[in-house]
């Protein structure tokens, strides 16, 4: 992609199209807003291409409470280019290919110098509005305020994005596999390589072959595990997550009398080294961490419920060595380690085309919630203009 960029629009006002929600489960009408110029921290990206992910859905449905961000636009998979910058914006420029990130990368504070990938730069930053005063930047076309959502809103031709939310990009990475390293495949294959560090021999266990299952997969593959299972119960799953890297495969509905993490005992002589759980189900976590190795199987949990159940485990479970964790964005950084995932793109390390299986023109964006709610797509691609 041509990273030369003559931007006309910086400092004003830009009117252009977004999907907008209006209420939980509702179809995203078309709509014409205005997007602010970007402030202090802050960059305006143009959206070239975004996703849906489950992370979307989730909140698409919520009805009520802290999660329900209506009316507001969605979307926070996408890759664009630097429309503008604000004030004390140095990292980027004009014409530079980018990735909105939910988890935030300030490379300043204790958390992002050190271990772990919670920056707490803005500790108390919300999830519907810009992180550093609580404002949004886009305006319906009756100039009310519409909802920003996780720090992204590609939802749009043009967005508004914190710079700690932000990563540049090569540009020699074709722009709709780029999209895929803003979330979903990321945070699969980070996880096996941050949160878990899987190592070469390793038996794993991935419950959900969704998109950050078979990225868990891809992962896996690539650290040298040795046993790959799968647990899904969409048969059609199976021969996709084949060329993953999954060995091995265990459909919930046919396990009989015997529960999955029974299962998963006996086909890996006593439990898997590492459990992954990528749907968002607390009785799946609890499957995953019975599965897992007594002494040092580690359970990773990547899907999210909005609205789980509490988890229970015995404390003796925890002090026999198994263990436990959660981690956002697989555990990586995102500033740091997305560009060395778009190396191993580049280098052929990492497949990324396998989970691209629908592209829809913008206009047609409701279509990409229709395939995903019926199980048909891992990740289709959304074009803002082509």
């Amino acid at each position: 992609m041509e990273a030369k960029f003559r931007s006309d629009t910086a400092g004003k006002p830009i009117r252009c199209r977004a999907a907008v929600c209006r209420g939980a489960g509702e179809p995203l009408v078309m709509e014409e807003i205005q997007v602010a110029p970007p402030k202090i921290g802050e960059v305006r990206v143009k959206i070239i291409c975004t996703s849906l992910c489950h992370g979307d859905i989730s909140f698409w449905r919520s009805e009520s409470g802290p999660f329900s961000f209506f009316p507001g636009i969605f979307g926070h998979e996408a890759a664009g280019i630097v429309e503008s910058v604000g004030e004390n914006v140095v990292e980027v420029q004009a014409g530079d290919l980018v990735l909105p990130v939910v988890q935030r990368n300030c490379g300043e504070c204790r958390d992002c110098k050190f271990k772990g990938n919670a920056c707490t730069k803005f500790p108390a930053a919300s999830l519907n509005a810009m992180p550093r005063d609580g404002s949004s930047r886009f305006l319906d076309k009756d100039g009310q305020p519409l909802h920003h959502f996780l720090f992204a809103s590609s939802f749009s031709e043009y967005t508004v994005v914190d710079m700690t939310h932000l990563v540049k990009i090569s540009p020699e990475v074709p722009v709709d596999k780029a999209c895929l390293l803003s979330c979903g495949v990321t945070t699969g294959v980070g996880a096996t390589m941050k949160a878990a560090q899987i190592e070469e021999g390793s038996t794993v266990a991935i419950f959900g072959l969704g998109t950050v299952g078979l990225a868990v997969a891809e992962g896996a593959r690539i650290r040298g595990a040795s046993k790959i299972i799968g647990i899904d119960k969409n048969l059609e799953k199976f021969e996709i997550a084949k060329k993953f890297g999954v060995t091995d495969f265990v459909n919930p509905t046919s396990c009989g009398k015997d529960s999955v993490s029974q299962v998963i005992r006996e086909m890996t002589d006593g439990g898997a080294d590492y459990c992954f759980e990528c749907v968002g189900s607390t009785s799946l976590i609890r499957e995953a961490f019975d599965g897992s190795r007594q002494g040092c199987g580690k359970t990773v949990i990547l899907g999210a419920d909005l609205h789980g159940s509490p988890l229970s485990i015995h404390p003796l479970e925890i002090l026999t060595g198994k263990s436990i964790m959660g981690a956002t964005l697989g555990g990586i950084k995102p500033k740091q380690d997305i560009p060395h995932l778009a190396q191993k793109y580049l280098k052929k390390e990492l497949r990324l085309d396998g989970f691209i299986t629908h592209e829809v023109n913008f206009e047609d964006i409701n279509k990409a919630f229709d395939l995903l709610l019926q199980g048909k797509s891992l990740r289709c691609i959304i074009w803002m203009d082509r």
